[in-house]
C-alpha cells in the first residue's frame, strides 16, 4: 500500500506517494520541523536540512566508534 505525504514550501505544494511504513515515519519526522497544514518558507527548509545532516553526522560518528570498539575487541581476542 502507499500513502500520500504533502508538504508546502514557498507556496508550492509537494505530494509524495510512499510506502505506508515509511510514510508514517516520515510524517512523524516532518512534524518536528515543518508546519504540515500551512506554508513553510525556504529558510525553514534549509534549517531542517542542516539539522538532519547534523543528526546524520553525529550518527555516523557513533557508528564509527562502535566499529572501532568491535575491531579492538576482535584484535584483543586474536592475540
Amino acid at each position: 500500500m502507499s500513502k500520500k505525504v504533502s508538504l508546502t514550501v514557498n507556496r508550492s505544494r509537494f505530494d509524495i506517494d510512499l510506502d505506508d511504513a515509511f510514510a508514517d515515519f516520515l510524517l512523524s519526522q516532518l512534524e518536528k520541523d515543518f508546519k504540515l497544514d500551512g506554508n513553510n518558507d525556504l529558510k525553514v527548509l534549509l534549517q531542517a536540512y542542516v539539522k538532519k545532516n547534523y543528526e546524520l553526522f553525529e550518527q555516523e560518528k557513533k557508528v564509527e566508534d562502535v566499529i572501532e570498539t568491535l575491531e579492538r575487541i576482535e584484535k584483543d581476542e586474536n592475540i
